[in-house]
């Protein structure tokens, strides 16, 4: 498909952080005055000098990661980019490199027990977090897939530190291709308790969001058989997978809900101008995009299809919101790069046409990743 005018329109219109990651990731054009001009600007971006201000002496952004805002009525972050996750997406979508001082000493944060410690005492619930961080680590329920995937999503996913998680992940993965269904690794939880859902065994392996992201922004684990295990393994994950299925992970005496592959542990939907399936919905599949599997996942290929017919003759891809659900998860409605939605690399969408190159820029970088030169 010719998406010149796709690209052209992006050039034209859109912000800093598109123009910049359109040119390095995908038109590949850039000369390194240019790229230090664009870093130059992305860094005076509002967002980035919030996250620039939450950085603390020890190398750390903010306090805790994937917690709440609040805890009996005392306020733990002035907005979300003072919680660690928030901050690591958006310096990844953001691109910084990893060269830059605020990545390399968040990386390094990450990897100390003592820092990462005092991060994580906020509150009980994170102290308690902290002490068991690698418990349930198969299933997903676990602090440590979260650092790991982190750090992976800020390009330090390779080295030493977090090739043992890599390997875990594929084998969460892995664990897939068995099953023919989820009641095959599940238990029956005894209880009268109001969220009575079948389990897991916090050593039973199953993969989860931070499973499949920090394999999505690596490059260790990745050659032809493991490639194609993960297109086996997604492919099989829609097979089994049910509309809607809630499931714990039983960790000591406790029942947690899991970080899911997809959300309320759904199969994945191939991308549609006219469904926005769940709130991480396009990030999702980007993801997946990412791992390198192409078409040989079938929800990709789907996807790649339902994008080609969905992009105008003006190169721009528009989704309808008109329909309630759309509008309720619109990027509108999203403005800060949390754990739970999806990605937005214009700020202001009160901008003309701002909304249209979040989505065609998605779509340009979609088709890339999946069919490779565009």
């Amino acid at each position: 498909m010719d998406i010149s005018k796709s690209i052209d329109f992006l050039l034209n219109q859109a912000g800093i952080v598109i123009k910049y990651r359109l040119r390095k990731e995908i038109l590949k054009d850039l000369s390194k005055t240019e790229e230090e001009n664009y870093l130059e600007q992305i860094y005076r971006l509002p967002f980035f000098k919030l996250v620039e201000s939450y950085v603390k002496p020890s190398g750390y952004i903010g306090s805790g990661a994937h917690g709440g805002d609040t805890w009996r009525g005392k306020i733990l972050h002035e907005t979300p980019l003072q919680d660690g996750e928030t901050a690591a997406r958006l310096l990844s979508y953001y691109a910084v490199p990893k060269t830059h001082p605020i990545v390399m000493n968040f990386v390094k944060a990450m990897r100390d027990e003592e820092i990462l410690r005092e991060a994580f005492s906020c509150t009980p619930p994170e102290v308690n977090r902290f002490e068991n961080r690698f418990r349930g680590i198969n299933t997903g329920f676990c602090l440590m897939t979260l650092i790991y995937a982190m750090q992976a999503m800020l390009g330090f996913g390779d080295d030493e530190y977090v090739l043992p998680f890599q390997n875990l992940s594929l084998e969460a993965f892995k664990s897939i291709l068995p099953l023919s269904s989820l009641n095959d690794i599940t238990k029956t939880r005894q209880s009268n308790a109001k969220y009575n859902y079948p389990y897991i065994e916090e050593t039973t392996y199953f993969p989860c969001q931070y499973h499949l992201e920090t394999l999505a922004y690596t490059n260790s684990w990745r050659n032809p058989e493991n490639i194609q295990l993960m297109a086996d393994a997604l492919n099989h994950f829609n097979e089994i997978q049910k509309e809607y299925t809630p499931i714990h992970i039983k960790i000591g005496s406790r029942y947690y809900a899991p970080f899911p592959l997809n959300m309320e542990n759904r199969p994945v939907r191939p991308f549609h101008p006219d469904t926005i399936d769940i709130i991480t919905y396009r990030r999702l599949l980007t993801e997946i995009a990412l791992l390198g599997v192409g078409e040989n996942a079938g929800v990709i290929m789907e996807s790649v299809i339902n994008i080609e017919n969905a992009i105008n003759e003006d190169g721009i891809l528009r989704m309808n919101f008109e329909i309630p659900h759309n509008k309720r998860y619109s990027p509108k409605n999203l403005l800060y790069p949390a754990a739970y939605c999806d990605v937005r690399l214009e700020p202001d969408y009160n901008k003309k046409y701002a909304l249209e190159c979040d989505l065609t820029f998605w779509a340009v970088q979609f088709l890339y990743l999946v069919k490779g030169d565009i």
